[in-house]
Order: C-alpha cells, then sequence, then structure tokens
C-alpha cells in the first residue's frame, strides 16, 4: 500500500511524487508548484467529462441491447436507422485534408514495420529502440525462414549449411533489390567505391555497377576497400557489411560479413495493453524507464549465459556519401508512447474524499512531461528530429472521446510550456464505434493525428460485445474471413487516405502473434503492405528485421495511389453483425472452441494476476507460442460469454472445462519456478478465479473490457501474496 502526500487537494502515492518531484521535473523547465496546481486543475475540470462519456457508453450499449432484444429478425434497414436515431452512428463529415506539422520522416514518409514491447520492461524497451538496425543473417539463421532440410539444422555450433542458405537468401535479396548491371551479387568477389560510384568486382574479372546507381547513397572505410556500403531503396535503407577476418566474412568471396536492414523504423513503448501496472509501484516503473528512454540514460543488466551484460541505446549511424561528405542516420526508432485509454483509474493519485484519478489523464500528462526532456536537449539521445511528442491513444469511442483527448492534450500542452500540437495522437482503431464513424474522428484531431491503425483481436472484442444480444457468434477462427472485418480493414485504410494520410500520417496494420513462426510471416505480412498500410506491428526486433524485408519488395506509396482511384463507403458493411445462421454445432465442435478459449484465457491471466506480466510468449492448446496481451483475452472471453448467454453451452460446462484446461496451463509452466499452480486449489488461486470472473462476468464488464476484473485481481494477488514487481 502507497503512503500519500497532499499537493492541493490531491493526494500523490509517495512513489509518485517522489519520482516527479526528483527526476521528471528537474531540468524540465517546469516550476514544481506550477506543476501541481496545473495538474490538479487539469483533473478537476475533464474528470466530469471523461465521466460523462463513460455513462455515455453504457447509454447507448443498454440502448442496443434493447433494440436486439426487440427485433430478433434483425431488419438492417431498421437497425441502420436505429443506430441514427441514437448517435451511435453519425453523418460522414465534408471532406478535409489533416493539417498535421512537424511528423518525422519515420511517421510522414517512410514505410516499415513497427514494433510494440511493454516499457516497463527495460530490457525489452531498449531492444525495441535499437531495433531499428537489424542483422538479416541474424533473423534468418536463428529462424525457420531457412529450412532444416539437407543437415540444416540450428543446433548446437554454427552449422556452415545452414550459413550457406542464409548466404544465397541474402544474395537473392540483393539481387532483387539492387540488381547489377551485368551478372549478380552472387558472383561478386569485391565491392568497391571510385569516383562516387560502386563498383562491383565479379569471379571472372569483370568489374560492374548497379542497373539503378541512385541507390547506392554512402559507405563506412575507404573507397578502395570499404567496411559498409550503404544502399536505399523504397527510402528504406540496408547495408553490405564487409569484413575478411570475420568468421563469416573470411569464407565469403567478397568478404560479406552480414547484411544490415532498417528494420523498426518507429516502436510503440506500451503503458497498456501488454503492461500489468495497477498502482503506484507499476506505474512509476513505466514512467522512470520512458523517462530514462527520453534521456537517453536506460540501461539494462541482465545474465545470459555465464556472461553478465549491460545494454543500453545505440548511438547514430554514420557513413560518407559517394561524393566523400560525412552524414549520419538514426541508430534508434522513432518512438511512440502508448498511454491508456479513457476507461481505468488508477490509486496513484487520488482527489477530494479519496476518488482514485482516470488513468489515462496521469499518463497524458507525466509521459509527456518525461519526454519534453528529449525535444529541450536533456538528452544524449534526440527522439524526435522535429521536436514532437507522440502519444498513441487506444480504445476510444467515436469523435466525441476523440475530441476529449484533444482537450486533455491542449491542456497538458499548456502546463508543460510546449507549442500547440507539438504532442501528436495515434487514434487506435479498434472500437466499433470508432470504426463507423472514423473520418469524424480523425477531424477532431486533424492538426496533429499522425497515426491510425487496426486490430483485429479488441475490433472482434467490441463487435462480440456490442452485439451481445443479436444471437450467437461464429467460431473465433472464422471471424476473419467475415465481410465486417474485411471492410473495417479496408474502410481503415480508406479514410486515412481520403483525408490525407499519405506524406503526413501513418497507417497502420495489426500484430503478427507468432513470433516462432517467421516463414509463415514472410509469406502472409506482405498483404498488409498490399492492402495500403504504411506500417504494421511486430513482435521482436527478429519479426521487424525479416519484416522490413516486404518494404523492399513492395512499394506502399503506388499501392495508396491505385487506392486512392477507388475510395468507397463500406460503412452499411461493416454493420453486418458475425451472428451464426446456425447453432447446431456439434457437442464436440462446442467443447472444442471452449476448450481453446479457455486454455488462452487462463494461459494469459495467470502470469498476469500472479506474476504481473502483461505481455508474453504464451503456448496455445496446441503449444504454438503466441504473443499474448489484453486485447486476445478480451476476444476470448466475450466468445465464452456469448455462447453462455446464448445457451450454446452451459455454466457447468465452461467451468469444468476452465478446470480442465486449468491442468494443462499448470504442465506448460512447470519449468517456471515463480508459477503458482491453479489446479492446487482452484477457489485460493486468485489467477483462476480471474479467469472465471472474465466469462461469467463477461456480459456485464464496461465494453467487454477485462482491465477492471485484471486489475482488481491483481491488486488482490499483491496482497495475498506480498507480491513485489
Amino acid at each position: 500500500m502507497s503512503n500519500y502526500v497532499n499537493v492541493g487537494d490531491l493526494q500523490v502515492a509517495s512513489e509518485l511524487y517522489e519520482f516527479i518531484n526528483s527526476e521528471a521535473l528537474p531540468g524540465s523547465q517546469v516550476d514544481e508548484d506550477k506543476f501541481w496546481a496545473g495538474f490538479e486543475k487539469i483533473i478537476k475540470d475533464l474528470t466530469p467529462r471523461n465521466k460523462e462519456l463513460l455513462v455515455k457508453r453504457d447509454e447507448l450499449q443498454t440502448k442496443i441491447n434493447r433494440w436486439h432484444r426487440e427485433n430478433k429478425d434483425l431488419n438492417f434497414d431498421r437497425y441502420k436507422a436505429f443506430l441514427e436515431e441514437i448517435g451511435y452512428l453519425l453523418p460522414e463529415p465534408e471532406d478535409f485534408t489533416i493539417s498535421t506539422e512537424g511528423a518525422d520522416d519515420e511517421i510522414a514518409l517512410k514505410a516499415g514495420p513497427q514494433l510494440v514491447v511493454p516499457v516497463d520492461n527495460a530490457r525489452y524497451a531498449i531492444n525495441a529502440a535499437n531495433a531499428r538496425w537489424g542483422s538479416l543473417y541474424d533473423a534468418l539463421y536463428g529462424t525457420d525462414v531457412i529450412s532444416d532440410e539437407g543437415g540444416a539444422q540450428n543446433q548446437g555450433r554454427y552449422n556452415a549449411v545452414r550459413g550457406g542458405k542464409v548466404i544465397e537468401f541474402a544474395r537473392s535479396f540483393l539481387d532483387e533489390t539492387i540488381p547489377l548491371q551485368v551478372g549478380t551479387h552472387k558472383e561478386a568477389v569485391s565491392y568497391a567505391i571510385e569516383q562516387g560510384s560502386l563498383r562491383v568486382t565479379l569471379r571472372n574479372g569483370d568489374i560492374t555497377t548497379l542497373k539503378n546507381e541512385e541507390k547506392f547513397v554512402g559507405y563506412q572505410g575507404e573507397p578502395e576497400q570499404p567496411t559498409a556500403v550503404l544502399l536505399k531503396n523504397n527510402d528504406n535503407y540496408f547495408e553490405i557489411q564487409i569484413d575478411r577476418s570475420h568468421p563469416i566474412g573470411k569464407s565469403d568471396a567478397a568478404g560479406i560479413k552480414d547484411i544490415l536492414l532498417e528494420s523498426a523504423l518507429t516502436s510503440i513503448m506500451d503503458c497498456e495493453d501488454s503492461v500489468a501496472a495497477v498502482d503506484a509501484q507499476d506505474k512509476v516503473l513505466v514512467y522512470r524507464n520512458w523517462l530514462g528512454l527520453n534521456k537517453g540514460s536506460l540501461s539494462a543488466t541482465f545474465t545470459k549465459g555465464n556472461k553478465t551484460l549491460t545494454r543500453t541505446l545505440n548511438p547514430d549511424r554514420s557513413y560518407l556519401s559517394p561524393a566523400g561528405s560525412e552524414f549520419t542516420l538514426p541508430g534508434r526508432a522513432l518512438m511512440l508512447v502508448r498511454n491508456v485509454g479513457h476507461l481505468m483509474t488508477n490509486n496513484a493519485i487520488l482527489v477530494g474524499s479519496g476518488n482514485e484519478v482516470q488513468e489515462g489523464i496521469i499518463d497524458a500528462v507525466v509521459t509527456s512531461l518525461c519526454a519534453k526532456h528529449s525535444l529541450i536537449g536533456n538528452t544524449s539521445f534526440k527522439n524526435s528530429a522535429n521536436n514532437s511528442i507522440y502519444i498513441v491513444k487506444p480504445k476510444m469511442h467515436g469523435p466525441e472521446e476523440t475530441a476529449f483527448a484533444n482537450e486533455l492534450f491542449n491542456r497538458t500542452e499548456d502546463l508543460l510550456g510546449i507549442a500547440r500540437n507539438t504532442l501528436k495522437i495515434g487514434v487506435m482503431d479498434e472500437e466499433r464505434r470508432t470504426s463507423l464513424n472514423l473520418k469524424a474522428c480523425i477531424k477532431e484531431v486533424q492538426e496533429r493525428v499522425v497515426f491510425i491503425n487496426t486490430g483485429f483481436l479488441d475490433r472482434t472484442g467490441d463487435e462480440m460485445h456490442t452485439s451481445m444480444e443479436a444471437g450467437a457468434m461464429i467460431r473465433k477462427n472464422e471471424m476473419k474471413s467475415t465481410l465486417w472485418l474485411q471492410s473495417y480493414e479496408k474502410s481503415n485504410v480508406n479514410n486515412g487516405l481520403s483525408t490525407g494520410f499519405q506524406g503526413r500520417a501513418q497507417i497502420g496494420k495489426g500484430m503478427w502473434a507468432m513470433p516462432d513462426l517467421m516463414k509463415s510471416m514472410l509469406e502472409q505480412k506482405i498483404g498488409h503492405l498490399q492492402a495500403g498500410g504504411t506500417t504494421a506491428w511486430v513482435p521482436s526486433p527478429t519479426a521487424a528485421t525479416l519484416h522490413a524485408l516486404h518494404y523492399h519488395q513492395v512499394n506502399v506509396k503506388d499501392i495508396q495511389n491505385n487506392l486512392l482511384s477507388s475510395i468507397s463507403d463500406l460503412r452499411d458493411d461493416i454493420l453486418q453483425i458475425p451472428v451464426s445462421d446456425h447453432t447446431n454445432w456439434s457437442p464436440e465442435e462446442v467443447q472444442a472452441e471452449l476448450d481453446n478459449n479457455a486454455q488462452g484465457i487462463l494461459g494469459y491471466v495467470v502470469r498476469w494476476v500472479e506474476q504481473g506480466i502483461g505481455c508474453s510468449k504464451v503456448p496455445d492448446i496446441n503449444n504454438i507460442a503466441l504473443m499474448e496481451d489484453r486485447a486476445t483475452l478480451r476476444i476470448s472471453s466475450q466468445h465464452v460469454a456469448n455462447w453462455l448467454h446464448h445457451g450454446i453451452c452451459t455454466k457447468e460446462q465452461v467451468v469444468e472445462t476452465m478446470k480442465r484446461m486449468a491442468k494443462v496451463v499448470d504442465e506448460q509452466n512447470a519449468g517456471d519456478a515463480a508459477y503458482r499452480p491453479m489446479a492446487a486449489n482452484f477457489e485460493q488461486s486468485v489467477a483462476f478465479q480471474a479467469a472465471c470472473d472474465l466469462v461469467f462476468k463477461g456480459y456485464d464488464q464496461p465494453s467487454g473490457y477485462t482491465e477492471p476484473i485484471l486489475h482488481s485481481r491483481r491488486l488482490e494477488a499483491k496482497l495475498k501474496y506480498s507480491v513485489r514487481s
């Protein structure tokens, strides 16, 4: 339990008070007394509006539930008219173009991977920032992109057969991306710079150049013997690294030891779905790491094998241009920070007679204060070259809530003494009311918006909760082929393009959730570019490097130019509810669905509630590791709640399933010394009870969110087990 310090009418947890006064405020050019007085005024002024918006969510949901109960035939025209009548579906605004200024090139001009990590883990956060550049050789060698066939297994010491496959893949990448006038890179024996041009000597003695010499943009080392050759394709960089003394380079005809790809152009440091932060202690860890990233001072020490390693932020990379002048490229991903949404409160600050303050308000002020240090030069590594701060705002429902976020950002800028629209906003299109009114949402933040994206899991969770009374939903794995979901994905891109995002802001796509299945990612995730997305989420630095290959294969700008001529209104299609046209699934099909959902819920919840792990690789029912966060939990719990509500299964059946799957999850975690088995005592297991709550109380949860139950149960576990984060 925290002790509190009285500051005006606020009671601030001592950990947070000390952090802000001793670490975040010094050097920020913000006076301490003025900060706290202004912070209190923001809280008092905006809290009533925040609560009104949450009440409106509940009122709309109540009306929708009632309508579905009274209109079982689901006549589409009447349904749509009803949504318009209650203000759920709003008229489209007149055409407009966003006017965002000051967005960095990584946001406005370049297309590339986006890495999302929990910022409460310093090591992961540093890795994400450093994932701007990644080794293609390592990414290929260590994943299933390279097959084990022909003696190429990845085990033990370096396998030269596997290494040969990696080199062959990489040479093919060079031939596809920077083809030669004559011959191929597979025949190259040396690379040199002569009179500002890249000269490649082939095995037969011929000297050739690139077909497009403009793709050669720089080098390191001496012109006749460069240590790195810098190339540019589709606005993305990569390096051919040359070192004939290196274990790989000495056996390579051209001395190439690796190819370094510009990988995660941007990274989202997450305070939300991938983080289990429920109190002041947790929030201070989140904020301290974010401050360290912005000051360039964050480090992480850990043990790997028999070695103790310390990880810090990478410096920028220096090169010589073809003409011989020096220049640098960023060594780190441009960082965005994801705040929490409008729903939750947190006991880090209390107001009045002990009421918890809205966590989203706290996040906006404190994360912006931390980021200001990078703006004013209190850093060894500047984040934004254009003096912008990037905040991703999730789980907003419609334009009124987006306008509220804009007002909160205005007030925060005034409090911190930074120029209007310094705080840029990323609007996550993951709630149904936002999807249907996305253009109106964008209009509310048209001067600061830099990002919209789609999220299959949260969006499906809200789809099911909103239409809970409409009927039994189709099976979960059928959702991706539905008309509403495909139209939602297309509509997001349409709205971004029609409001002028091209050249100004990102249009993002969702996460690849299987970090061990990189071959499948390479085969499938290129679809995000072909759909017009300028960025897409990846779960690891390795995935960022492999996904970067797609941005060399596809020029997203060309795709978007083609899409501009075919933009249409897809809202009618988005309104198609994914209820099943039959409910006569076999008992085996019903049980399989329950088993899959229950195992996924339990596998994630047990780590969240009892270990404070908000995001991790969780083995599914088939022991395939999935990168899970609260979004996966929302869809699974809402699906079971829906089937329960419509009698597809019984409570007794779900309880039996949960208990049986708890034993499976216990076995999957048997090697974790910190793990507490659930099956040993179901009644006393906080995690098991939390998982059951998510299902059996799922109908009543606001928008189907998991946070209220998770936070409550996590606080219970902390108290019960004296957990220290």
